[in-house]
């Protein structure tokens, strides 16, 4: 029951309907004992700077969860971030603390990489292509270069966006060897890490049919569950890896992360 003592939480979005992350998360935050909610709150491009100062002056909010399009908008607007956010240069979630002050961290990445973990799949030695440079796939980059892959091929419209990524990527990880490149063909794990495939008639983010035999598709959209580029990488006999699995990898470490000041209910 909501009551007065609440704690309230918002999920930021442009176009917001589309989010699945409220009804997991509340049913989690019952089961774990505590008193707050998970509300959904579409918020513009134009509107965000004003809307996240907001948030400071709301006394019972304490956090919030941030999607497309805002991830790589709201680091400059938070106090302070993480070591990650920083080195992604994305946001997906922010701790308000008593004083109104807006920590920022990026799970994005922990979420995709446990479940892949989850499902058994390491990263371990593989050659990862990766399509996308903003938010959430420098977070995934971020992470799947943490578990010691031997290359990754980031792949975005935009050139220079996935060559800046993969020289900070670089500095980090100088084991991992990274590229900028169209062609997910040589590669044993080919990732969207764009927003393509939430509309119907949006193109493919990379061609399933240049993927080799034995290689996995893997995806970080979670609506509709079965994408066009899922469903065309089954067609061809691939293994794939939906993007349900990312979200259930990453509620646990969105919960702990917002909750962590807040007490269990009696």
């Amino acid at each position: 029951m909501i009551t007065g003592r609440t704690k309230l939480l918002a999920i930021i979005a442009d176009p917001i309907a589309q989010v699945r992350t409220p009804q997991a998360m509340n049913t989690m935050l019952s089961e774990m004992g505590k008193d707050a909610v998970l509300v959904p709150a579409e918020v513009s491009r134009e509107g965000l700077t004003s809307v996240v100062s907001g948030f400071r002056n709301i006394g019972n909010l304490a956090g919030v969860v941030v999607t497309v399009p805002h991830k790589t908008a709201v680091p400059p607007l938070c106090d302070t971030l993480s070591e990650r956010a920083v080195a992604t240069g994305a946001v997906n979630v922010i701790r308000r603390d008593a004083q109104g002050k807006l920590h920022g961290d990026i799970l994005d990445g922990e979420g995709f990489t446990r479940g892949l973990d989850d499902a058994g799949i390491s990263v371990s030695g593989m050659s990862v292509f990766l399509a996308g440079a903003g938010g959430a796939a420098s977070a995934i980059a971020f992470a799947l270069a943490a578990r010691g892959p031997k290359k990754i091929t980031i792949s975005n419209r935009t050139q220079e966006k996935a060559l800046a990524l993969a020289e900070r990527l670089s500095q980090s990880f100088p084991n991992v060897e990274f590229c900028a490149g169209d062609d997910p063909n040589g590669h044993d794990l080919a990732v969207n890490g764009t927003s393509l495939g939430m509309a119907l008639d949006d193109a493919l983010p990379f061609d399933p049919a240049r993927v080799q035999p034995g290689a996995i598709v893997a995806e970080v959209i979670m609506q509709p569950e079965v994408t066009p580029l899922l469903e065309a990488a089954e067609q061809l006999g691939l293994a794939t890896h939906g993007g349900r699995k990312m979200l259930q990898g990453q509620l646990s470490e969105l919960a702990k992360f917002l909750t962590q000041d807040m007490e269990e209910t009696l």
